[in-house]
């Protein structure tokens, strides 16, 4: 069977949050349901009792669906599971019947409620995908396949990875898949109590390393919190104890600071004209456990926060404006996820207000859609793939079964995950990466200099940002520009950040083994150690900046200071020199000074020397060039080491007819190279080309004229 159970009446972990969540819809017994179930066959058009929990929760959202396909659903549903029970001895028709209650009740649509009361009998019966598609169109026949698991006849250890797998690839395609999926892990969270420890221990830990963070990036947080509390008791019994005493203390306390300043937040609202709805949240079990972890000793208001609903969006900075004004705030706890809405859909204003005693109450303002998709996330979006209206069905009909519609819901850390799934060599490999990349809980967004935008977790890398735009062809990225700035490819990139990738035209450019320390994206890793696998012989040794040709080339002899027959000076029978520190070329506007032994040094006019001289009271001598084209000027080249980059650079600066003098290439830092040379050219005309023609050889990202201090 693909849900195991037991009765939830049985002692245990289940439902460890009911003594301290909101007032919602009373939980059916499983045994009553079990008999209507099996009692309650009705006639052919008739809704059968079985399901009228169901189809009362989905009313209150739809009032005018179209109740048909559910019936039909259900009637296929019972009857092929018919004579199948649960664990705990419940007819087996209840656990997608309470799945489908999960759904209805978070606001999902005709078409999810119909392939959930479905979502078993591809997998556990005799029914066909082709008979659902003939029963109830390609839309349902699409979710029960995606939420199907594969054989561990066919797979053997590799069933459960893979099947997750498949599921993702389906919910790139449409995110109900995994409404679906955490509807029936939360079930069967629920009523885990039958099973062997280490079994619980095992499902509990995949809940917790897959299930929770998909439930979190999609935003279903009635879901997500209610799981964390099942695993928390099933993982860690002793500190789940302790805070369910912690809760059921401060229930028995007479004082309720959280209802106290609620009215006072009523009054304040009232008093400004400002229709809201107050309420208090209570923290559920895992939450008041990281809370008791920070602060220590718990207070009252540490039990729950205040929830104010509004009806537009203007009036949530209303309300927050008339609690800032009238009630103490706590500055430092503000956030606006209204303006920045999180990854997962989430939106609310975030603030505290401090109470006379000193307790601090957080305090949650939204509007009641904001609360809606707060706690239904995409299930709150109803069916996204609906067509428009007006909109002509030849523009809108879609096959959802080819993989790849357009999905409105998907979000980057989606399309990322799928990308590099792709890539995964076995299924080892991407259950490890997967369980890592749904532990980066948080994402930024970075920008291209063409404006276009890069979704990445928190803590990425501009390592990262490369594989992230170019896939394998980042193997060639030899630097980045951050914010304008030169930036090594280790640098982290932050929220906003402005990320220009420097690429190199080397067909054969490599990755650096290093890169890997610095790779915090499953596709980046994957794409490096690949390479690095498929390269054994590079692998061995090591990579730029490393590599042979980026080491110190010994410099000549330092020429003489040549006299320049090119510069015309005012001083007659002066030796003229052109200065080593700024090495001056036609047509630069230059300025003489006189040094020892009645030589005139010519320097640029903007050459740091010319200041200190100045500074000293030195004279000045007028200068100015002569017929004469040829010149020697000093050029210093910043790159990334890569291996041939010095034979390239040399061989780019000889086709320019420029002559090497002397040459410098200092030792690698930071995966970055300096090199100084001092070259003749027949035509000081010739020095723009040259200085383009280094620029474009492949790392080298800088060339400038020397400027010394």
């Amino acid at each position: 069977m693909s849900a195991e159970a037991t009765n939830p009446a049985t002692p245990g972990p289940a439902a460890p949050t009911a003594a301290v969540r909101r007032k919602a819809r009373p939980r059916i017994d499983l045994r009553r349901l079990g008999r209507a179930a099996l009692l309650g066959n009705a006639a052919r058009g008739r809704l059968p009792d079985a399901i009228g929990h169901v189809v009362e929760a989905h009313r209150a959202h739809y009032p005018d669906a179209d109740l048909e396909p559910l019936r039909r659903a259900y009637v296929l549903a019972e009857s092929s599971h018919r004579g199948q029970m649960r664990k705990s001895g419940e007819p087996y028709i209840t656990h997608p019947l309470a799945v489908t209650l999960i759904l209805a009740e978070l606001g999902a649509e005709t078409t999810t409620l119909t392939a959930s009361l479905l979502h078993d009998t591809v997998e556990d019966t005799e029914v066909t995908l082709d008979q659902v598609r003939e029963q109830f169109g390609e839309e349902v026949r699409y979710l029960v396949d995606g939420v199907t698991k594969l054989e561990k006849v066919d797979y053997g250890a590799a069933a459960e990875p893979e099947t997750f797998r498949k599921m993702l690839v389906a919910t790139g395609s449409d995110v109900r898949v995994m409404s679906i999926k955490l509807a029936d892990r939360l079930h069967n969270m629920r009523t885990l109590g039958v099973m062997r420890r280490e079994k619980q221990e095992r499902i509990a830990k995949v809940t917790r390393d897959v299930l929770i963070p998909l439930a979190e990036r999609l935003g279903v947080q009635a879901l997500k919190t209610e799981l964390e509390d099942l695993v928390f008791a099933i993982l860690h019994p002793e500190e789940y104890a302790h805070t369910r005493e912690l809760i059921a203390e401060n229930a028995a306390r007479g004082d309720d600071p959280l209802a106290e300043i609620s009215d006072e937040v009523r009054g304040v609202l009232r008093e400004a004209d400002i229709p809201a709805e107050v309420l208090i949240r209570p923290r559920h079990f895992v939450s008041v456990h990281r809370v008791s972890r920070k602060r220590g000793e718990l207070r009252g208001a540490d039990f729950g926060r205040l929830l104010v609903l509004v009806g537009e969006d203007a009036d949530c900075y209303a309300v927050l404006g008339e609690l800032h004004t009238c009630l103490t705030p706590v500055v430092s706890e503000f956030k606006d996820f209204i303006a920045v809405p999180k990854f997962n859909l989430y939106q609310s204003l975030h603030t505290a207000v401090a109470r006379a005693d000193g307790q601090v109450v957080e305090v949650l303002i939204r509007t009641h859609q904001m609360h809606k998709v707060a706690e239904a996330g995409v299930v709150a979006l109803g069916n996204p793939y609906a067509p428009a209206a007006d909109a002509p069905a030849a523009e809108t009909a879609e096959d959802p079964a080819d993989g790849e519609r357009a999905d409105p819901t998907r979000p980057g850390w989606l399309s990322r995950l799928l990308d590099w799934q792709k890539a995964a060599p076995d299924t080892d490999t991407f259950w490890s990466t997967l369980r890592e990349d749904l532990a980066q809980d948080r994402e930024i967004t970075v920008f291209r200099p063409d404006g276009g935008a890069l979704g990445l977790p928190e803590g990425a890398t501009c390592v990262d940002a490369a594989y992230a735009q170019y896939g394998e062809d980042a193997h060639a990225c030899i630097g980045a520009r951050v914010n304008g700035r030169l930036a090594t490819l280790s640098t982290v990139l932050r929220d906003g950040d402005t990320v220009q990738l420097l690429m190199g035209q080397d067909p054969a450019s490599e990755p650096s083994r290093e890169w890997l320390e610095h790779a915090h994206t499953p596709a980046a890793r994957i794409a490096i150690q690949r390479w690095l696998t498929t390269h054994p012989d590079a692998a061995e040794e090591p990579q730029a900046p490393a590599a042979a040709p980026t080491r110190p080339v010994p410099e000549p002899l330092a020429p003489a200071p040549r006299t320049a027959s090119a510069v015309v000076v005012d001083r007659p029978g002066a030796t003229v020199r052109l200065a080593g520190c700024c090495t001056p070329v036609p047509p630069d506007e230059v300025t003489g000074f006189a040094v020892r032994g009645g030589v005139v040094t010519v320097h640029r006019v903007e050459c740091a020397a010319v200041a200190h001289m100045k500074g000293t009271g030195r004279p000045e001598s007028a200068v100015s060039w002569g017929d004469s084209t040829a010149c020697r000027v000093t050029l210093v080249a910043e790159s990334f080491g890569r291996p041939h980059l010095l034979a390239d650079l040399t061989e780019a600066m000889a086709q320019e007819g420029a002559e090497i003098v002397s040459a410098t290439v200092e030792p690698p830092s930071q995966q970055r190279v300096r090199h100084t040379y001092t070259v003749e050219l027949p035509d000081a005309a010739h020095l723009p080309a040259l200085m383009r023609a280094m620029r474009n050889v492949a790392g080298v990202y800088d060339v400038g004229r020397a400027q010394h201090q």
